[in-house]
């Protein structure tokens, strides 16, 4: 595969905007790569067009598939497997939501809801640290609870919803 200058540099980006997020470069790279690509592309072809180890590419793809950011394909006359993008991008974008809350917010919320617990019964926990833990999980409460909702919504729905940004406020009741 031949990437343009705009297309090398779409990869390069993502693959730095990746980084930020705390997700390997290559990772974000290939992801990028098989987003733009018109027909999966296999491990081969991805690792030749973006000058990374074979080992490195496998590894990568192992990791997207798990964030179910990418699906295996096959191509008819070739043995070997390929791989395409999800390229709805609100699609893409509840899936990396998902992933983020369930590898994240879930275990922090598990965590302080334990601490919390953990504060109330030894009896030396101060009473202004263990009110802070609290207010610490109801917001991770709130937020996880107010991604359930919103992922439920449907997607001209959650569009909708996006796109009115701030214009939202007017339907909510202050108090």
């Amino acid at each position: 595969m031949i990437l343009t200058p705009a297309m090398e540099k779409f990869v390069l980006h993502w693959g730095e905007m990746g980084t930020q997020w705390g997700v390997n470069r290559s990772v974000s790279q290939i992801h990028a790569l098989l987003y733009l690509s018109s027909t999966p592309l296999s491990a081969e072809v991805i690792a030749e067009t973006l000058g990374i180890a074979r080992s490195n590419v496998s590894n990568s793809l192992k990791e997207l598939q798990s964030w179910k950011l990418i699906t295996r394909t096959h191509v008819m006359g070739d043995r070997r497997d390929h791989f395409e993008a999800k390229t709805d991008l609100w699609e893409m974008l509840m899936t990396i939501v998902e992933g983020r809350k369930t590898r994240e917010i879930d275990p922090t919320l598990e965590m302080l809801r334990g601490c919390a617990e953990e504060a109330k019964m030894d009896g030396e926990t101060p009473d202004y640290a263990l009110a802070k833990i609290e207010r610490m999980q109801e917001f991770v409460d709130t937020l996880a609870s107010w991604y359930s909702q919103v992922s439920k919504l449907n997607k001209p729905t959650l569009v909708k919803l996006m796109k009115m940004g701030s214009k939202v406020s007017k339907f909510v009741t202050k108090g």
